[in-house]
């Protein structure tokens, strides 16, 4: 693209909270956005969520803030008061243009009601990201939040066709975009195999499959564990590298582990995964394994992809527009019997520089300048 030399302003999670999705996403879209030219404020919370909703052990980062971004720390989640005051705020930046994530019924109040008042009071173009409309975890008044927040803005880029389809459950009329999640390239460099598993003290002899991320019930690590406990994969020599602090009932996953005599199977890390050591776990496996119940996109398919990896996943959501089957790796049903089967084609089959050479190719289809295109469309 050519420069635009626009002043741009992100709403949604940023440093100095912790970096998991959508604060990664934010920062990555804020880098692309300026390296076209166009000056970028990040405004991002103060509070996001009340600590009795926060599965996690803490929401802040101990890492180094992103270097070159203006990130400011004022949105209070719970506070209206607060959401016309940085109404205000963002409004006297005046800027062209106002970019929403919205992925979680619980921000509709807040961030509804600071787009309205940008587009109401200001004429500020509000252009909203939507990672999901309908939640992961369904929640009674899910649907009367979602509506609020849909109607408080000019337009929607989506990740997935399965989302841009439940955007017609809130809202027909306005502009909407799809563009696939774009790769994420800022986790650093491809190091070997041998050099991951050293840096991260793991044998050099074994081989890894990995599932990553934070630990919750729709991600399916639970039918992983009983993929590998099955006849299929009786004599698998590859291990599962479990990497990803637990947001969900630990204790059902040890539960399975221990009925099934899985230890010597798995090698856990299950606290959280600094942006810095991303790169270690994606370096040291062989193929990355995503057993989602349910999805709409992943940006830990992104992360796979930077780093040449194949991936398994499941067919839901939109993970298979993003994962050619057979191609880099494979779509199966979310359960048991066909991960097994997959994972077991994969290592028998000899798969893995196949599927990382089309990766490679593949890859080149996530763009960030291609999801600033379609928002500029909006």
């Amino acid at each position: 693209m050519t420069p635009s030399g626009k002043k741009v302003v992100i709403i949604g999670s940023a440093y100095p909270l912790r970096g998991g999705g959508i604060t990664t996403f934010n920062e990555r879209m804020a880098k692309a956005f300026a390296d076209r030219g166009d000056e970028v404020i990040i405004y991002t919370f103060s509070l996001q969520y009340p600590s009795i909703f926060f599965p996690g052990t803490t929401q802040y980062s101990n890492e180094l803030p992103p270097e070159g971004l203006d990130i400011r720390i004022r949105i209070n989640s719970i506070n209206p008061f607060n959401w016309i005051k940085v109404a205000r705020e963002v409004a006297a930046q005046k800027p062209h243009l106002v970019v929403v994530r919205f992925w979680i019924p619980f921000m509709a109040p807040c961030l509804g009601s600071i787009a309205r008042i940008l587009r109401k009071f200001y004429n500020i173009k509000v252009v909203a990201i939507t990672d999901n409309i309908l939640p992961h975890e369904k929640r009674p008044g899910d649907g009367m939040l979602v509506r609020y927040f849909t109607g408080s803005v000019d337009g929607f880029v989506a990740m997935s066709k399965s989302v841009l389809n439940d955007l017609n459950l809130f809202d027909r009329s306005k502009p909407r975009r799809y563009h696939p999640h774009p790769l994420y390239d800022n986790f650093g460099e491809v190091i070997s195999k041998a050099q991951a598993k050293k840096l991260l003290g793991l044998p050099e002899d074994k081989s890894y499959m990995l599932f990553f991320g934070f630990i919750r019930d729709y991600k399916g690590l639970d039918i992983l564990l009983e993929a590998l406990a099955g006849d299929t994969l009786r004599n698998l020599k590859a291990k599962l590298l479990v990497a990803g602090e637990f947001y969900d009932n630990e204790e059902k996953y040890r539960a399975i582990i221990a009925s099934n005599n899985l230890e010597d199977k798995l090698e856990l890390r299950t606290s959280f995964i600094p942006n810095t050591d991303v790169y270690l776990y994606f370096c040291s496996c062989d193929v990355v394994v995503q057993p989602y119940r349910h999805a709409t996109q992943s940006g830990v398919t992104q992360v796979a992809y930077h780093f040449g990896k194949p991936i398994i996943t499941t067919d839901v959501g939109g993970l298979s527009e993003m994962v050619p089957d057979g191609k880099v790796g494979y779509v199966v049903n979310p359960d048991a019997q066909s991960l097994a089967h997959a994972i077991f084609r994969f290592y028998n089959e000899n798969r893995e520089a196949e599927f990382s050479a089309n990766v490679a190719v593949e890859r080149s289809r996530f763009s960030w300048d291609g999801l600033l295109d379609e928002i500029e469309k909006i």
